[in-house]
């Protein structure tokens, strides 16, 4: 064996043989999980965070309406043993136990694409969110979490997500190998639940590098109805590595550090450069939260589609200048006006499909959110529906679109546009861009709009009475001495 083998060897070995120093990124974690208390969260992050639990749920119960749910249920249902200890979204009277219900309602978040979206890329609440409910389903009525330690538990589950994405320039953009939530979203359920659940500094490292081990999908399943299967895992598997890690189940002490010879979490991502996190009794501890908003999105889809979308429609308002009284903008006026349609949109695989063949494709196409705008003049839930993918009309449009990606247009949430020009059959040239849409970190949306997103969601499937008493329990979350009121409104 040569000498730089024996060295690499030598260090696997230590790696596996010495326990965790208290110095290590890893360990800092968990000190961080186990230790940070509810003085921390100041009222900017608890108003944030109530606004992804309450923006969370809504699109977790339209989400329930879904096939691709459905199949994740029916799955639940039909290959285990029945155990009545969570609920499911928009399933009165259904139950499933802990691990399956925060994989069922996890993939009923994502089965649209309508979960909030961070910087830099990943879709939070869905990953953390579901599996906070199941294990608060789960504890017996005397050891209810109160609602400030149900908010904490949520994020910590958020920031230890944002961490670990900024151990990464890769993570930056719009991802190419690995889809975000199955590879930090893991992780940051485990925090999360670790944290509800009163682990000691210990476990929450183990639950964290359990996690660790549960991690990972490839992008290769975006726009398919596999995708919202990644936000459910992310819960579940989460969930799984805390329990697990309760009971004993012990797993690398330095999988969150950088050590030559034996690839932890920095398998992920090609250029790894891991930070130790602020104990939470030193000064200085500030979430990430505080400083980078969340992005929320007003119709369900890819976060990139909101830029072409909201150019589109600035096109949209001009089409109708150029019909007049006559066309009112209607389908087929306002195909006979264009000749040519050019998006400059950042240059992204899977978000660049031509024709779409089933509404996860469109969800994730640049041209059909563009044409639909165009047409309509807005893109909204109905969007999607499998008589809107095959509109005449549309179809028409999508074969007059030309893409260009410029290069001051990258693929980075917090610094891409989206534009749409228009060439007419007369020859004129209308023009439309977006450089922050509605919704976007840098323009979120009001309480008001938020409500609104909300009432139209969870009302697809829960009485108006319900739809109200939510949004009172999640708005007072920090006020409730358990989190039983709004568990109650779920069920």
């Amino acid at each position: 064996m040569s000498a730089t083998l024996r060295g690499l060897h030598q260090s696997a070995l230590d790696i596996i043989q010495c326990p965790a120093s208290e110095d290590s990124v890893t360990d800092s974690f968990g000190q961080f999980i186990q230790g940070v208390q509810p003085h921390h969260l100041t009222p900017t992050l608890l108003h944030r965070s109530k606004r992804m639990v309450l923006d969370s749920i809504g699109v977790g119960l339209l989400g329930s309406t879904t096939h691709v749910f459905q199949l994740a249920l029916q799955h639940c249902q039909h290959m285990f043993a029945p155990d009545d200890v969570s609920s499911v979204y928009g399933r009165r009277g259904t139950r499933l136990s802990p691990t399956l219900a925060a994989f069922v309602n996890g993939v009923a978040t994502h089965s649209m694409d309508f979960d909030d979206t961070w910087h830099p890329a990943t879709h939070p609440s869905g990953a953390v969110l579901p599996a906070l409910l199941a294990v608060s389903d789960m504890l017996p009525n005397n050891r209810k979490p109160s609602g400030q330690d149900f908010l904490l538990a949520f994020n910590v589950g958020i920031e230890v997500q944002g961490r670990l994405m900024r151990f990464s320039n890769e993570a930056q953009n719009i991802p190419k190998r690995f889809h975000p939530p199955t590879v930090v979203g893991t992780l940051g359920s485990a925090a999360a639940c670790a944290r509800l659940l009163s682990l000691e500094r210990s476990q929450c490292s183990h639950a964290l590098a359990i996690a660790a081990s549960l991690s990972g999908a490839p992008m290769a399943n975006a726009a398919t109805q596999s995708k919202p299967l990644h936000i459910g895992n992310a819960a579940r598997l989460g969930l799984e590595a805390a329990l697990l890690s309760s009971i004993g189940l012990e797993a690398s002490p330095r999988v969150l550090d950088d050590t030559a010879g034996v690839a932890g979490f920095s398998a992920f991502y090609e250029d790894y450069a891991p930070q130790p996190l602020t104990s939470p009794e030193e000064a200085g501890l500030r979430f990430l939260l505080e400083d980078q908003d969340m992005g929320f999105k007003r119709f369900p889809a890819h976060l990139g589609m909101h830029w072409v979308a909201d150019a589109a429609a600035s096109v949209h308002k001009l089409l109708l200048g150029e019909l007049g009284s006559q066309g009112m903008g209607q389908g087929s006026q306002v195909v006979g006006l264009v000749q040519d349609i050019l998006l400059r949109v950042p240059h992204s695989k899977y978000i660049n499909r031509p024709f779409p063949e089933s509404e996860h494709q469109a969800r994730h196409s640049f041209q059909f959110n563009a044409c639909s705008a165009l047409l309509d003049g807005e893109v909204t839930v109905f969007s999607f529906s499998q008589e809107a993918l095959q509109r005449p009309d549309l179809l028409a449009l999508l074969g007059r679109v030309r893409v260009e990606h410029p290069q001051d247009n990258p693929a980075n949430f917090d610094r891409m546009y989206g534009e749409v020009q228009v060439t007419l059959v007369g020859g004129d040239v209308l023009k439309g861009r977006c450089d922050t849409f509605y919704g976007h970190w840098r323009n979120p949306l009001t309480n008001e709009s938020l409500r609104k997103k909300f009432r139209s969601n969870a009302g697809a499937v829960l009485p108006r009475e319900k739809v109200e008493g939510l949004i009172e329990a999640v708005e007072g979350l920090d006020r409730l001495e358990d989190c039983s009121t709004l568990l109650a409104q779920l069920q």
